[in-house]
């Protein structure tokens, strides 16, 4: 479902994919985060996504024109998962809730490897 937002000028529809790319490029810029992840359900695998594929590693849900997002990343070694989630969190949800102008429902993290950066 697309997001909808209407304006004295007329109706604003908002792509979930478009949601999903702006979330995932946002997701990445967060300390901690190495990037956004591709699990294969079938052979089990999970594949560390490039800049121009991560609307893969997102899930975006618009119900009621109120946004639920999952992300599946990769986060560095070292670094505490909590306070990496905390931090995607708090920033996904501030810039998207500005970008899009909709609420953020919920926010889903799925951590899907650990990678050790050089």
């Amino acid at each position: 479902m697309k997001g909808l937002m209407n304006t004295q000028l007329g109706a604003v529809m908002i792509d979930p994919e478009v949601i999903a790319r702006y979330a995932g490029s946002v997701a990445v810029e967060c300390f901690g985060i190495v990037g956004m992840a591709m699990v294969n359900v079938k052979d089990g695998l999970v594949k560390l996504l490039k800049r121009d594929n991560l609307t893969r590693g997102v899930n975006v849900q618009i119900n009621d024109n109120k946004i639920t997002l999952s992300f599946h990343v990769i986060v560095s070694y070292g670094v505490s998962i909590s306070a990496v989630s905390d931090n995607l969190i708090s920033n996904v949800k501030y810039k998207v809730e500005e970008f899009t102008g909709m609420t953020i429902e919920k926010i889903n993290i799925f951590v899907e490897g650990v990678r050790v950066i050089d």
